[in-house]
């Protein structure tokens, strides 16, 4: 019925930092040539806490940007856009707005936890206690079979498919039809039809799951039926609604803590990132000046790597044999500081040197990286329109 689709995005913060590289782009990198994704500037989310200032939010999007195509994200693989190119999003999420219930917002774990965290802020407006439904609009207008999240995200994708069932609930009740859905039903061929009335059957009277599983990957095949009958059939296998906005499938991605430079989590809050495009003097300077193990006052002193952030570094960026070397040389007082972190500052020079490379095209020619925005907005835009027809039409909006 719905394209395997990939949606993920990030709100504009300027230059990312490896955190952000080992957390989120390594995955979608990995994840284009599996599937058609989507990565977007979440620029309206931006405004959501940065609304008096939204000077800083045009730079930070071409930044950020970059340093997507510098890790290797692929405009030839995957379409990037802007969110406040493609205004069905705000269509969408107004709509879902009419019937969504204020008490699925407020109940949200990350919003008190971040009027909680950003004290300095006004975060009592509207906007800020939306942004969870605004995100459900940004995956449900591409119809995104996948989202991938960490597990602190995974209450925002459960949100987005009630959601999604709230809508098809209301507005998926089609005049006539289960008459409709058993003559979409024929259009399968009869082998295909019997076989699709079956695990019908033994889904809605047994609860087999595998059956329900069975029959949707049976109607993803078939290629004689129109979209509109496609969403019947859908929606006539798990009861008499026709499926406009389908749930997505959290993408549970493995959690990866990136060490800052003073052991705690890299994050531009704390001060203690190096960006996907620091320049090497810079990442020489702070590897070098990072904290060690404060038992080694002097060089003869035998350290603990526990108790070392330039350890948790090592724990990212060394192979095995590596790690062994360094475990033992500090325990026994056989390598200094300076040695520990040479490693560290090779391994992460080379991580970047591609980056560098990559990003210098666009950097010199910046119509390149426009042209490739203007190219996903066009293509995303399509997508989006095409789901607000069948939204408007459910909802009595067409006018036609």
């Amino acid at each position: 019925m719905f394209a395997e689709r990939v949606l993920s995005g990030m709100r504009p913060t300027g230059n990312l930092h490896l955190g952000h590289y080992h957390g989120v782009l390594k995955n979608w990198v990995r994840l284009q040539s599996e599937y058609p994704c989507f990565f977007f500037v979440a620029d309206w989310h931006a405004l959501t806490t940065h609304y008096e200032t939204p000077d800083v939010i045009e730079q930070s999007v071409w930044d950020m940007v970059i340093d997507w195509l510098a890790a290797g994200v692929d405009p030839n693989q995957a379409t990037l856009f802007i969110q406040s190119k493609v205004p069905e999003h705000a269509e969408l999420f107004l709509l879902l707005s009419m019937g969504t219930p204020l008490g699925w917002l407020e109940r949200v774990p990350t919003y008190k936890d971040q009027i909680e965290k950003l004290k300095e802020k006004d975060l009592q407006t509207y906007g800020f206690l939306g942004y969870p439904l605004l995100q459900a609009a940004d995956i449900l207008i591409y119809r995104a079979q996948h989202v991938p999240v960490g597990e602190d995200q995974v209450p925002h994708v459960e949100m987005t498919r009630e959601v999604a069932r709230r809508f098809n609930y209301l507005y998926g009740r089609e005049p006539e039809f289960e008459e409709k859905a058993l003559e979409a039903v024929k259009k399968l061929g009869s082998k295909r039809a019997k076989m699709y009335l079956e695990l019908r059957v033994a889904f809605q009277e047994r609860g087999n799951e595998e059956a329900l599983e069975q029959a949707k990957a049976l109607l993803q095949e078939a290629q004689s039926l129109s979209m509109a009958d496609r969403e019947r059939l859908f929606g006539f296998l798990e009861g008499a609604r026709k499926i406009i906005l389908p749930e997505p499938q959290a993408l549970l991605t493995s959690a990866s803590r990136m060490p800052g430079i003073d052991g705690q989590k890299m994050s531009k809050s704390y001060g203690n990132t190096i960006s996907v495009r620091e320049q090497p003097d810079e990442v020489i300077k702070k590897i070098r000046t990072m904290p060690t193990d404060p038992a080694r006052v002097r060089r003869t002193d035998a350290g603990d790597p526990a108790r070392c952030p330039v350890w948790q570094l090592h724990t990212v960026y060394s192979n095995e044999e590596t790690k062994q070397w360094v475990d033992k040389g500090c325990k026994s007082a056989g390598i200094g500081c300076l040695e520990c972190k040479q490693p560290v500052i090779d391994a992460i020079l080379a991580e970047q040197q591609p980056m560098f490379e990559r990003a210098q095209k666009y950097l010199d020619d910046p119509s390149l990286l426009r042209s490739i925005i203007a190219d996903g907005c066009d293509k995303a835009r399509k997508i989006a329109q095409e789901t607000m027809r069948e939204v408007r039409e459910a909802m009595g909006l067409a006018y036609d």
